[in-house]
């Protein structure tokens, strides 16, 4: 039988009220936290809904932040006057490594993350979206390689010409990937920038800017576009929650390029910012239902959309938006749809 979790509520009456949030089915009474946990792992492990752990964790306000969770630590699940409540017992391993003559001290175990930070690093440090076509072609670009070169690697002398800011010396390099539009309403939401690499300017001579490939994800070319780093803060504490809008959206794309989508990718919504989506709504993914043909009565019939994982929104644009895929119970494609959990 389905245990629930209550959040139990006095009444005038003297009666309690149960809410919605329930344990999982098999959830440990205690876990002690391993290296390679995240948040959201620990908290599937107690919830069916792992996006409403502060309600299991209200009465821990240090578990809100990830940053104060280590491998070592134990978690246990206990009832403080009929409510059940998951309580932080710190463990005994994590220690501090002391530095002379300061008096600063440091984890020896680094804190868990949220969520696994490395599939979306890149997406957080450089990937973005250009909101059109005209935005990129009045982007430097570059105009030549050291020697006559038609592609340059990392370490290399580029040849840039445009507008450059006087103040800006860092700029990251990009390639024109897709361009997005509605499947609904064919509104165009945006371009994706694929990242090439990262340049700095050395000198400047007129609109011809001196440069060095300082990184590279591949081979930069004569004509990429050069863009300065986004004036955003790249947060890497993300905190699950339930959109307050109703949102009703597909899956554009996969940026890295695979047709089929699992745990762990990254995938490009068709909706962002102004659809009321923030960083860390958590999203319903449905498998999109076949359309079939009846046999008996000759009519064509669509199978109805099946509920197939979850995604976590981890960057956010005015039309379009980036999520990780937390969960997934099949393969999951492009035009599969997104909803609230």
């Amino acid at each position: 039988m389905r245990k629930s979790l209550l959040a139990l509520l006095l009444v005038a009456v003297g009666g309690m009220a149960q809410a919605a949030v329930e344990l999982k089915d098999g959830h440990p009474e205690q876990y002690t936290v391993v290296k390679g946990d995240t948040l959201w792992d620990i908290s599937a492990r107690f919830l069916s809904e792992p996006w409403k752990w502060p309600e299991l964790w209200h009465a821990n306000p240090q578990v809100e932040n990830p940053h104060l969770i280590y491998p070592g630590d134990s978690l246990s699940l206990v009832y403080v006057d009929g409510q059940p409540r998951v309580m932080l017992n710190r463990g005994t391993s994590r220690g501090t490594i002391k530095l002379s003559p300061s008096v600063r001290s440091t984890p020896m175990a680094e804190a868990i993350s949220t969520i696994p930070l490395e599939a979306i690093n890149s997406f957080l440090l450089s990937n973005r979206i250009v909101d059109s076509a005209a935005e990129f072609q009045a982007a430097p670009y570059i105009v030549a390689g050291n020697a006559e070169r038609v592609i340059s690697g990392s370490g290399d002398r580029i040849y840039g010409r445009g507008e450059f800011q006087d103040n800006i010396n860092i700029y990251g390099i990009f390639r024109q990937g897709k361009t997005y539009a509605d499947p609904e309403t064919n509104e165009f939401l945006g371009i994706n920038a694929d990242d090439v690499g990262t340049a700095e300017r050395l000198e400047m001579e007129g609109d011809i800017a001196t440069m060095m490939l300082t990184r590279v994800t591949q081979e930069a070319r004569i004509g990429d576009r050069m863009f300065p780093s986004e004036e955003r803060a790249v947060n890497s504490t993300f905190m699950p929650s339930e959109p307050k809008e109703e949102v009703n959206g597909v899956i554009l794309d996969v940026p890295r390029g695979v047709t089929q989508i699992g745990q762990f990718d990254v995938v490009t919504l068709n909706k962002g910012a102004r659809d009321g989506l923030k960083i860390g709504n958590v999203l319903a993914v449905y498998k999109t239902g076949e359309t079939v043909r009846d046999r008996v009565t000759g009519e064509n019939v669509k199978i109805p959309d099946e509920r197939s994982g979850l995604l976590m929104v981890f960057r956010t644009y005015d039309k379009l938006s980036y999520g990780l895929v937390l969960q997934a119970t099949r393969s999951l494609a492009v035009m599969d749809k997104v909803r609230n959990p």
